[in-house]
């Protein structure tokens, strides 16, 4: 509540003015009236008015006098003169100096209140702006020292140290960590999703023990940390965050940062929480902890044979589809490993990326059409983006290079088959099976083949699968019968026999004479 101090020389009047008003019903709290400016002077530091009642002419120091002084010792006080008749128009040049309103000594009760809740709506105001001003700075204070990690202000530290102890009194404080809340549900739209934010915010500050502020329309919380072995702690905050979506009818991601033990170190706990940000889209919960995280180990990234070999299929067929399919359920398997992490996921993609652009080589090869694709097209995974999203587009694009390729340069039946076995070294193709993807009879295509080639279609088929069984053979450390498997033979006796027939070696001895 404010103060508001009297000061007058008559003893009448001081007594009238304390007695006649009801301050309680003001909600102002009345200070002993002073006698004199003097004895308010040597009170006013102590007892600190909000408010200073004062008549102008007193024995000794007279009110304006009283009133320079006491503004010297409280700027912000706001300070009336009660006045006679006769000392009006000097009143009047005072009020223009450091006074702020006047009361005449015939005033009504009705004048003397409605004049002093005047000044007590001025000073109510006043702090609200410079509450507000205040709020403003110390948001952008812990933006600049949680964010950008500038040093934090003594004054905020202690502030916020002060804050959370005097919300759970008998609790001490043993760390701190960052939140990160993100809310969705309401309609897409920058305006909209900053209105949301503050919406979060506000109730933060009602159900959770915290200090926020707003960072690119998210509510970063600082939470204490008053026992980190209770579970109980964590729960709590758990279902205030469902509170909050159930009041607000959103949806609210929340990323918790690693615990620090000092306030100083907040800005390390806010790089955990963005650096698992990600995380939030790709996982069947709301509420992801670095400490969960860290712990990952990175789910397996390659897909087998068959599953290359159908991905091949579906690029060769042209079918966005299938592809858009097939991509989702790639990466769905992926997420789905409790171990999967944000560089799994993305070595994954990269190996897919690797199995298309190899394809698309051997394929364009097959074609002649490698010199009008020299560059494979760079991949970048923005982490923030939806991987399936980002994949399709990618392999979509290499995928329309082979075929608009294949339409410009309007290849043979033959090139097309060569293309098809390219893409499928490790099938066990058969002539049957290749023209009827190229839409050929069989014994036309096996006719073409022998006139554009000078050799049989099970001849061409085999040196392929030896040119494949090469380059496995010197660039991995697979078994030959794991080798003999991947280019389409079951018996590995039958393969190296033909392995020897087409290089003069086995395949043992060959791969010991190219790691020589």
């Amino acid at each position: 509540m404010l103060k508001i101090m009297i000061v007058d020389d008559e003893v009448i009047i001081r007594t009238g003015l304390a007695t006649v008003i009801n301050w309680d019903e003001l909600e102002l709290i009345l200070l002993e009236p002073a006698a004199s400016a003097e004895e308010a002077l040597s009170r006013i530091p102590h007892e600190c008015p909000d408010i200073l009642l004062t008549d102008i002419r007193m024995a000794g120091k007279s009110g304006l006098e009283l009133a320079e002084e006491a503004r010297d010792l409280m700027p912000e006080l706001d300070i009336i003169i009660l006045t006679g008749f006769d000392d009006f128009k000097y009143t009047q040049r005072a009020i223009q100096t450091r006074v702020n309103d006047y009361l005449l000594k015939t005033s009504r009760p009705d004048d003397i209140i409605r004049t002093i809740l005047r000044a007590k709506q001025r000073i109510e105001e006043r702090n609200q702006i410079q509450n507000h001003d205040f709020k403003k700075l110390k948001r952008s204070s812990l933006e600049r020292f949680i964010i950008f990690n500038e040093p934090i202000n003594q004054q905020l530290e202690n502030e916020l140290y002060l804050s959370f102890t005097h919300l759970h009194e008998n609790l001490i404080v043993e760390g701190y960590h960052i939140w990160i809340l993100i809310g969705a549900g309401w309609t897409e739209s920058t305006k909209t999703e900053k209105l949301l934010s503050f919406a979060i915010e506000n109730i933060c500050k009602e159900l959770l023990p915290c200090e926020t502020f707003i960072h690119q329309n998210k509510v970063i919380a600082i939470l204490p940390i008053f026992d980190s072995s209770n579970e109980f702690e964590f729960r709590k905050n758990y279902i205030a965050v469902q509170k909050i979506e159930a009041m607000l009818r959103c949806k609210i991601g929340v990323t918790v940062g690693k615990k620090v033990s000092h306030l100083e170190d907040l800005h390390h706990s806010y790089l955990s929480a963005e650096t698992i940000y990600p995380y939030l889209g790709l996982m069947p919960y709301s509420i992801i902890c670095y400490e969960d995280i860290i712990l990952r180990t990175g789910a397996p990234t390659p897909c087998t044979v068959e599953e290359q070999a159908q991905l091949i299929s579906i690029l060769l067929e042209d079918d966005p589809i299938a592809l858009k399919l097939w991509i989702t359920s790639f990466i769905q398997n992926h997420l789905s490993h409790p171990q999967f992490t944000l560089d799994s996921l993305e070595a994954s993609m990269q190996f897919i990326v690797t199995v298309v652009n190899q394809w698309l080589d051997r394929a364009l090869q097959a074609i002649g059409a490698d010199e009008y694709y020299p560059q494979s097209l760079p991949f970048r995974y923005n982490r923030e983006a939806e991987p399936v999203s980002c994949l399709f587009q990618h392999v979509h694009a290499l995928m329309k290079v082979y075929h608009q390729l294949s339409q410009k340069l309007s290849i043979s039946h033959v090139q097309k088959a060569k293309s098809y076995i390219e893409s499928h070294v490790g099938l066990d193709l058969t002539l049957q099976q290749v023209a009827k993807r190229i839409h050929i009879h069989p014994n036309h295509l096996s006719e073409l083949f022998k006139k554009e080639t000078g050799i049989n279609f099970s001849d061409y088929l085999t040196k392929q699968r030896m040119k494949r069984a090469i380059q496995l053979l010197s660039t991995t450390k697979m078994k030959v019968s794991d080798v003999a498997t991947q280019v389409g033979y079951t018996d590995v006796k039958y393969f190296s026999q033909l392995f020897k027939r087409d290089t003069g070696v086995t395949p043992s001895e060959y791969r010991e004479l190219s790691s020589q």
